[in-house]
């Protein structure tokens, strides 16, 4: 059986009894028509099952009205969220989304972004691996596509961004320990990136106020920041060996190295947990001791998950605003792509932080 072809805008004139490119303006959506005209025009359309072309609408617009994002993993909490604020934008200004997964992965965030290009995309969000060179955003902006950096900065990269307010947020979580009476309290953060002088020399400079370029920190060398920074306010010592450091975006990482924390003759009574995936790796580590939640040890996280709420007690966390992160990513890009020229903005977002049950005093 032959395949039916598609039906062409010379079709649906054909039917409608007026020439192609009447028929063009209707169906395009540009220009102006009778609306006599316009209403025999959109009957053929439906009768003969005509659909838009929007290749070849975007050779006359110049656009294709789709944007890409390039996303760490989207199987994330945070990113699955972030997803669905910048997808509601940009379904009500009628455009489409298309969406790339680079593992925190550099080269397959450049194939992802080499790709999206291809797809003529109208502009990119992107959470960049490389906060320090990241070559390929640099000849993006260079070359006129809007771009917008989502959680992370870029060194030098002149560009609209949105992210969370990592430092100081992060030392209000541990502050909250600090005022509970805590004085040993142990941090499982990813800290992919590498830091000169390593975990150690980073403390130094943290608990010294000598960590002056913060912007193009990964999030979780903020958020260890705004830890050194709560001891620092409070007048404690830092004992490095309580910093693990896991190294890769892993729950299963998080979780040996909270349970070598937590194997410590001198184990910290508290924890603070750097991220969502942190905190399930934290999770399944004091699951499998005989530690309760928070009599023997106190629990603050970053970033709220649902599973944080069901429990009993609940765990006591900072909840990104993820969905208004999505979406004022997806309006500042929005504003760039209709050639809105401003300075470039660096918003850095509030949340909310969520006082449960896992923080009591120690030995309570």
């Amino acid at each position: 059986m032959a395949l039916r072809s598609r039906a062409t805008i010379a079709d649906v004139a054909r039917l409608a009894g007026v020439s192609t490119a009447t028929a063009g303006r209707v169906l395009g959506g540009y220009g102006s028509s009778r609306e006599e005209t316009r209403e025999q025009v959109e009957r053929a359309a439906r009768k003969l099952g005509y659909r838009a072309n929007a290749l070849a609408r975007s050779l006359i617009t110049g656009q294709t009205r789709t944007i890409g994002v390039v996303a760490g993993d989207i199987q994330n909490p945070f990113y699955a969220s972030i997803l669905r604020g910048i997808a509601d934008v940009v379904e009500t200004e009628d455009f489409g989304l298309l969406i790339m997964n680079s593992d925190e992965n550099v080269e397959k965030e450049v194939r992802a972004v080499n790709l999206l290009l291809e797809k003529q995309v109208d502009g990119l969000i992107v959470s960049p691996c490389d906060t320090r060179n990241a070559r390929h955003l640099r000849d993006l902006h260079a070359s006129g596509v809007p771009l917008v950096l989502l959680d992370r900065a870029v060194a030098g990269l002149d560009v609209d961004r949105i992210a969370t307010e990592n430092i100081g947020t992060a030392e209000r979580a541990v502050e909250v320990l600090i005022r509970a009476g805590h004085r040993r309290i142990g941090v499982v953060a990813e800290l992919v990136e590498e830091q000169e002088g390593g975990v150690a020399g980073f403390i130094r400079r943290g608990l010294a106020g000598d960590v002056l370029s913060t912007d193009t920190l990964y999030p979780s060398w903020q958020r260890i920041l705004g830890y050194l920074r709560a001891h620092r306010q409070a007048g404690l010592p830092v004992d490095p060996a309580l910093v693990g450091r896991v190294g890769s975006y892993s729950a299963d990482g998080a979780r040996k190295i909270a349970s070598a924390l937590l194997d410590r003759r001198d184990r910290p009574t508290a924890l603070f947990a750097t991220d969502g995936t942190m905190s399930e790796g934290v999770m399944r580590s004091i699951a499998a001791s005989d530690l309760r939640i928070p009599d023997d040890l106190s629990l603050v996280c970053f970033d709220d998950l649902e599973w944080m709420g069901f429990l009993s007690p609940g765990i006591t966390t900072f909840a990104q605003p993820r969905l208004a992160m999505g979406a004022a990513t997806a309006t500042m890009l929005l504003d760039r792509i209709r050639g809105t020229e401003i300075p470039s903005r660096a918003v850095l977002m509030e949340g909310e932080f969520l006082l449960r049950g896992s923080v009591s005093a120690p030995g309570a």
